[in-house]
């Protein structure tokens, strides 16, 4: 991995370099998204099969976009019996740690007649779009869909990509029926996000699009914003470590390795004080890709955004961390609380060296879905959050109203809307 003294100069054309791989820098591939968006709109079903049949080479129709019971019991009996069985136990960690996140509605009521509070009302109807090219994603389905249900959210229509003989990974579907959903269909891509948006005759519309997924269904998700909610515009993957002296360097060329191996496009940076380090990690790099089955993924993704970044000072370390608001954060240090406390942006932080990202990617509890390229600085990971809404309580008495409704009418005026301060003005007509 390229090691880099860092300075302003470096900072910014680092910054500027990870920005490139933001799905709002890939506009070239906007108008091929809004014209399948629209013919999913215009011929509905006919659009959905003719362009499952262009992409993914599967023969779909009406009769078997839906997964069966049937397809659903041979994928339990395709997966093997300790994968289900850690399934199961993921599933319970995350429903456990999802359940905390869970509102509540309140209310407040006063004597003169005052009450006012919060409804929270889950969403009646969720789409949980799965990944189905370059790897299967059952952990992703866990993550997308228990924050649904514990929100309360009945509806959950789940789409993936189909092989070429029509069928959907089995522990994608086994993850599926584990989690809670209530219908599966064999579609992907752009074209998979226009259906869950609009509706065709086989897939009802749903009132919100949660999951990750290529360039395409990034910026469907984008398009569609408005006729649906969405979670986010999920880019590529991405790894921070802060390191000082005291970390293992085999360790951290594992963890970056394992962000590294999902595309060329993710993203892998360690940020040290250690020069010593730095080298030691750099080995541990090269040794590592020599035995790692996508070997070829992770050169090109390491020689398009991996770094070896070497600072003054801790203080300078967090500095940029905070200014690239990564999506994973690894704090492997002497004491990795304290600097933890100075952390304003990642989306998830993992803390000592036996925290290692994929703890949280499958087992952990928390969401794996997470905010990238620099939108930690104001997003937060999927939460049950995600699929709820809250309308507000008002309730006056006459009594409570009274005493202020000449403040209303003043604030209505000022603001020369006088049919608002007319409607509180003939509720005390003499």
């Amino acid at each position: 991995m390229r090691i880099i003294k860092l300075n302003e100069e470096s900072k910014k054309n680092l910054i500027e370099d990870l920005l490139k791989r933001s799905p709002n820098q890939y506009e070239e591939y906007a108008d091929k998204v809004t014209d399948i968006i629209n013919q999913v709109k215009e011929k509905k079903d006919k659009a959905l099969f003719d362009y499952t049949q262009k992409f993914d080479g599967a023969f779909i129709n009406a009769g078997n976009i839906r997964v069966t019971q049937e397809e659903i019991e041979e994928a339990y009996q395709a997966v093997d019996s300790t994968l289900v069985e850690v399934i199961r136990r993921a599933k319970e960690n995350i429903l456990d740690y999802h359940g905390k996140q869970k509102q509540y509605s309140w209310f407040d009521s006063a004597p003169n007649g005052t009450i006012l509070g919060q409804k929270v009302t889950p969403l009646e109807s969720v789409g949980v779009y799965v990944p189905g090219g370059k790897a299967a994603y059952p952990s992703s389905v866990l993550m997308n869909v228990i924050p649904a249900k514990v929100a309360g959210v009945e509806r959950i229509a789940m789409t993936t990509p189909p092989d070429k003989d029509g069928k959907v990974y089995p522990g994608t579907l086994v993850a599926a029926k584990e989690a809670g959903v209530t219908e599966i269909y064999k579609v992907g891509g752009a074209q998979a996000i226009a259906a869950l948006a609009h509706g065709t005759q086989s897939i009802q519309k749903v009132d919100k699009i949660v999951g990750p997924g290529n360039i395409y269904v990034a910026l469907a998700k984008k398009a569609v914003y408005g006729h649906v909610s969405i979670d986010s515009i999920a880019g590529p993957s991405e790894i921070l470590v802060i390191a000082d002296e005291t970390a293992n360097p085999r360790y951290i060329a594992a963890d970056l390795l394992s962000q590294a191996e999902h595309d060329e496009l993710a993203s892998s940076i360690l940020v040290t004080t250690s020069v010593e380090l730095a080298d030691k990690v750099s080995q541990e790099v090269d040794e590592f890709i020599k035995i790692l089955s996508r070997k070829e993924i992770i050169v090109k993704s390491l020689d398009n955004f991996g770094y070896i970044l070497l600072t003054d000072t801790i203080e300078e370390s967090i500095e940029v961390a905070n200014e690239i608001a990564s999506e994973h954060l690894e704090i492997i240090t002497k004491d990795p609380f304290h600097i933890m406390t100075k952390i304003k942006n990642a989306g998830a932080i993992f803390l000592g060296e036996y925290s290692s990202e994929p703890l949280g990617d499958y087992f952990a509890g928390p969401n794996h879905v997470l905010p990238t390229n620099g939108t930690a600085k104001f997003f937060s990971p999927l939460s049950v959050d995600d699929f709820i809404k809250k309308s507000s309580i008002i309730s006056y008495s006459r009594e409570a109203l009274e005493p202020i409704h000449k403040d209303i009418i003043t604030f209505a005026n000022a603001e020369r809307l006088t049919a608002h301060a007319n409607s509180i003005a003939v509720r005390f007509e003499k």
